[in-house]
């Protein structure tokens, strides 16, 4: 039986897709060397994402396969501004088909504020997760004993939507807006409902690369200009980069010429 890469990739109009289709390259070349590894790219939303974001939308993951007859094993839900490297090992052998993900190594003020942010306002009552076990959600393993735990998140999201979108837009932690839109609920929902997760190495989640010295900005950088994040993972996820519209050196910019270093 198969294993899935399940890549969602919306257009919401706001043409932060547009250099996503270098990521669902990637992922299905790099899929060509497995038998039993098929990618699969979602674009058609379940519900409006201007009032249900994409990444509550995720979570239907197993709907989605199912509604279409698709036979699995175990699926890996990625995120689409990612870049995963043609020598990268298949990971779905180290899950022991548990719940699996990377840990967030980036920003650990956005994670605290995101941490204490949503437990004062939504999980008052609930165990924190801890910051070096806080796991970044553009990356998650699972499998078909995991569609119990899926079915909990997507009641809390139906059950709760107005609610979740008035904290994002609204709510402040420390006088500061509270980020994370569904990672960190998924986090304190693994340990609310004693979810065991089977942590990944970094390399297989490269996050935060900006904050890694890992991007060269000309005019900020005093390192070569070459992508030296290669050396240091397998999958390369392009979030948390500053200054978009404001230098050229974006998400486009480094999925393309990430991509073409690679596969091109």
């Amino acid at each position: 039986m198969k294993n899935i890469v399940f890549i969602p990739n919306i257009n919401c109009g706001d043409n932060r897709s547009t250099p996503y289709h270098y990521s669902i390259k990637s992922w299905k070349k790099w899929a060509e060397q497995y038998d039993n590894i098929e990618v699969i790219e979602w674009a058609d939303p379940i519900f409006d994402p201007k009032v249900f974001p994409i990444i509550y939308q995720s979570e239907w993951v197993f709907d989605i396969l199912d509604h279409n007859d698709i036979k699995y094993d175990q699926v890996l839900i990625v995120d689409s501004d990612t870049i995963v490297h043609p020598n990268c090992p298949n990971f779905f052998k180290e899950t022991n088909h548990e719940y699996a993900a990377v840990v967030s190594n980036g920003c650990y003020e956005w994670v605290l504020r995101s941490i204490n942010g949503w437990g004062e306002h939504l999980f008052p009552k609930e165990i924190k997760p801890k910051v070096w076990e806080y796991f970044n959600t553009g990356f998650i393993i699972a499998n078909k004993k995991h569609k119990p735990f899926f079915n909990i998140v997507k009641d809390l999201y139906k059950n709760n939507i107005d609610k979740l979108n008035d904290i994002r837009e609204n709510a402040k932690y420390n006088n500061l807006s509270i980020p994370s839109t569904g990672q960190t609920i998924v986090n304190f929902l693994t340990i609310k409902h004693n979810i065991k997760v089977n942590l990944l190495p970094e390399r297989y989640n490269m996050t935060d690369l900006f904050r890694k010295n890992l991007l060269h900005i000309p005019g900020h950088s005093w390192w070569p200009d070459e992508l030296s994040f290669l050396d240091t993972g397998w999958v390369y996820h392009f979030c948390a980069i500053p200054g978009k519209g404001q230098q050229p050196r974006h998400v486009d910019y480094w999925m393309e010429r990430t991509y073409k270093e690679l596969y091109d």
